[in-house]
């Protein structure tokens, strides 16, 4: 596990002359689970809008999979292999679970505008196909018996599973997670711990995550990188982040 799937080099992010996010290196080497925390306004999930596309970074570097994606657009990243989710759930709540995965691997079809308005071609094939899948992604979050159910009946947990489950629709190699256990009760934190464990087992997934509870980030990742108002102070395991003077300082205010 040497090869670096994704790394930032010295990446920036400035807003009208105010850096949110200073030269940030980080490196991910396939099949990690990273975590990027830091306190509130620290610029981590500025680092991720950096990332996908959805900012552009005034200096700096982004490279996946060996090429530079530095300011490519949203949709062209995660057609790459880039998915994400967001701090704020953004499902589309009057449709089906089902139907919220099945527009993500959408990605993927090769019929024309014609084939699906007259229902013929490679139509019927590559629908059924994106319903299987969306229905194998469900089952693998254990939402499958929700299926036709619509999404803003889901409880809050359940609808960050589907959010991810939408995610993995796009076949990532890297997913992305921004808070994915904010608003978390204990038991579905170590839920989601566990079924994090088993994604990255069963689906050889890369993730770099944002997530404000220690024990979760501590507990799931293998490295850890630590900013603070935008500007990196730590990385390495976690027994070293916990143990790290500037990180301690960062969170208790410390001198």
């Amino acid at each position: 596990m040497t090869e670096h799937l994704f790394l930032t080099e010295r990446l920036s992010v400035s807003f009208g002359g105010l850096s949110a996010l200073m030269d940030l290196d980080l490196q991910v080497r396939q099949g990690e689970i990273i975590g990027l925390i830091g306190p509130n306004g620290a610029g981590k999930t500025t680092a991720f809008n950096a990332v996908t596309g959805i900012v552009r970074p005034s200096a700096g570097r982004v490279v996946f999979h060996g090429m530079d994606i530095t300011g490519w657009p949203a949709h062209k990243i995660a057609r790459t292999g880039i998915a994400r989710t967001f701090q704020n759930i953004r499902l589309y709540t009057d449709l089906t679970l089902i139907e919220n995965v099945m527009v993500a691997g959408h990605s993927a079809i090769r019929y024309s505008f014609l084939e699906a308005i007259a229902g013929f071609g490679r139509f019927a094939v590559d629908e059924q196909n994106v319903r299987e899948k969306a229905e194998n992604l469900l089952e693998l979050m254990g939402l499958i018996d929700l299926a036709q159910e619509k999404a803003q009946s889901l409880p809050y947990g359940s609808q960050r599973k589907l959010e991810i489950a939408r995610a993995l629709a796009l076949n990532p190699m890297l997913l992305l997670l921004d808070e994915p256990v904010a608003g978390m009760n204990p038991i579905e934190t170590i839920d989601f711990g566990e079924l994090l464990g088993r994604l990255h087992k069963d689906l050889k997934l890369t993730v770099c995550l944002i997530d404000h509870d220690m024990r979760f980030v501590m507990d799931v990742c293998h490295r850890i990188k630590v900013i603070d108002h935008g500007v990196p102070i730590a990385w390495g395991s976690p027994a070293q982040i916990q143990n790290d003077e500037k990180v301690i300082a960062a969170y208790l205010g410390a001198g």
